[in-house]
């Protein structure tokens, strides 16, 4: 992230944390609950997409949380520096109970993974996505879970992360297109430098993910600088996921 990036993103955090919010319907095709709501703090006002604790899913594969990981996704993005995830915050008072506010996206909708890579102009962004997915060990990277913002700028964002984290290699994802290629050196340099603070892990973390998390991702952050190299799909894994969009 550069830094005149930071500002904004500080600015947004602070109106999601601490705006009044208005719930403008739920979204539909999701799982668990999940509500487009409409942020205002004085005179600013914008659009997010809220995700309350009480309306999620059991599921029997993952623990409880998933709005915690949403969260847990955009600090490890901000600590890389890599603005992928739109700003998420924590919210303990909200319209149905405690859960993840993000920024909404203004995206072309029409567009999704397996448009944008058909786009070498793009491949950059999609690269530090993959490489992400491999860091938050993501068990379900849909095509429709890659966006592109509206606007000159054509930002590509990474959107739903509550399938990430877990303790066991879970990698599901639709992107392949890299495999077996080397990850790029400032990626890398990147991830090292996130796995060789721990402490700065914990304290971004601490409240988001068990200390059984932290420390997978720590171990996953190392092996990537040890063997920086895109990963192919293994035929013993489902490391597709479904639907693919």
């Amino acid at each position: 992230m550069s830094p005149d990036q930071r500002p904004q993103t500080a600015e947004r955090l602070t109106r999601l944390a601490r705006g009044s919010l208005a719930v403008l319907g739920r979204l539909p095709w999701s799982s668990n609950g999940t509500y487009l709501v409409r942020c205002t703090d004085g005179d600013d006002s914008e659009l997010a997409v809220y995700k309350p604790a009480d309306e999620e899913r059991t599921l029997w594969d993952f623990p409880s949380g998933l709005w915690a990981r949403e969260v847990a996704a955009f600090e490890v993005a901000d600590a890389l520096g890599w603005r992928i995830v739109p700003e998420t915050v924590v919210r303990e008072k909200a319209p149905l109970g405690k859960g993840s506010l993000q920024r909404f996206v203004d995206a072309d909708f029409s567009e999704h993974f397996l448009s944008l890579i058909d786009d070498k102009s793009h491949h950059d962004a999609l690269r530090r996505i993959a490489v992400f997915d491999l860091l938050c060990n993501n068990a379900d990277r849909k095509s429709g879970h890659v966006i592109i913002a509206n606007g000159p700028a054509r930002h590509i964002y990474a959107i739903d992360h509550g399938l990430c984290f877990h303790r066991e290699p879970k990698l599901r994802t639709v992107i392949w297109d890299f495999a077996g290629d080397p990850i790029p050196a400032a990626l890398v340099s990147d991830v090292a430098t996130f796995a060789a603070d721990p402490a700065s892990a914990d304290e971004r973390l601490g409240e988001l993910l068990d200390d059984g998390e932290r420390a997978a991702l720590l171990h996953r952050a190392a092996a990537l600088v040890a063997e920086p190299r895109y990963p192919a799909p293994s035929s013993e894994h489902r490391d597709w996921p479904w639907p693919l969009v």
